[in-house]
């Protein structure tokens, strides 16, 4: 019997069912998705043209923005199609797969800002022997380590709730299949994963937030000890966009995953899970470029090079016309 209710599918609601215009939602989300989808995919190309962006700190970035454009693309294009065929309806194992994809991502980007934080760390405070301790092997690892310890604690975080009996109506209240939404439509006693969650939240949430905060509280601490002004303004520039996108990041996520599924609405879910798989996508790049000379720089670079040889190929093709009319 359990294994004719999870063989059936599911049916998302969608963002805020009870919103009386979902047009405009899905407006503002298509809209979001657009530019996080660009704003990524920008940063990402400056970072594979640009030399000068062919740093440790920039090819964490790039993993950064890679984990964003998969976060966003996990949820939205589903969401908008489910919206735009009038079918909500998702299958047992790619709601699976959906959940899983979530907290891969969720949780390798968890392990990837505390290794940025160290990045940082190890760049104000140990300079003159941050590029032995952050060679290109040491930084691939990094990446290896924050994909596969997402995927591992994804797995079980997956298959554990999905395997809770559903009674009465399978319909998620949810525009995707988020772990909250199944364990509230569980109909057997889920205290004993609810607190399994909460011991992986700790590891997975509050180790890192509390490494990140020891690591940028001796970082300012350094900098405060700098004479030189300008080396203190770039310092506490990175820092403060790295701290802005953390801060976003934790704040939503502790706020779902540290509390009882019970404890709040599933609007709240909702509000939480589109600041986190949404908003913040589309405002990292922002707030990683706009306070960074050397990206802004490179995006100059960029558009210079795109402008001059739009020129050169105007004055060749008039060139080319002008001959052909002497001729």
């Amino acid at each position: 019997m359990e294994e004719n209710e999870t063989s059936t599918d599911f049916v998302l609601l969608g963002l805020f069912p009870r919103f009386g215009h979902p047009s405009l939602l899905v407006l503002i989300i298509l809209l979001l998705y657009t530019m996080a989808f660009a704003g990524n995919s920008t940063l990402l190309l400056l970072i594979w043209l640009d030399p000068r962006l062919h740093a440790p700190m920039y090819f964490l970035l790039s993993q950064l923005s890679v984990i964003d454009l998969a976060y966003i693309s996990s949820t939205v294009p589903k969401m908008l199609a489910n919206h735009f065929s009038g079918k909500r309806s998702i299958s047992f194992l790619a709601c699976a797969a959906q959940m899983f994809a979530f907290l891969t991502l969720g949780l390798a980007e968890c392990i990837l800002l505390t290794l940025m934080a160290y990045d940082r760390y190890m760049a104000v405070c140990n300079p003159l022997r941050y590029t032995v301790l952050m060679s290109p092997k040491v930084c691939l690892q990094m990446a290896v380590s924050a994909w596969a310890g997402g995927a591992l604690a994804a797995l079980v975080h997956t298959v554990y709730p999905m395997h809770f009996p559903i009674c009465g109506s399978r319909e998620i209240d949810h525009y995707f299949c988020e772990m909250p939404a199944i364990l509230r439509m569980s109909c057997v006693d889920t205290s004993v994963y609810e607190m399994v969650k909460f011991v992986s939240t700790i590891v997975f949430l509050m180790v890192p937030f509390l490494l990140i905060l020891a690591s940028y509280t001796v970082i300012f601490l350094t900098v405060l000890r700098m004479n030189s002004r300008k080396g203190r303004n770039k310092a506490l520039a990175t820092c403060s966009s790295h701290l802005t996108v953390v801060s976003l990041y934790f704040g939503q996520a502790i706020f779902i995953y540290m509390t009882p599924s019970s404890a709040h609405t599933p609007e709240q879910d909702q509000i939480g899970a589109v600041l986190g798989t949404i908003v913040t996508p589309t405002l990292n790049p922002l707030i990683y470029s706009l306070r960074n000379k050397e990206v802004v720089g490179a995006l100059r670079k960029c558009l210079g090079r795109g402008c001059s040889c739009s020129q050169e190929c105007s004055s060749l093709n008039f060139q080319r016309s002008h001959l052909h009319l002497t001729s």
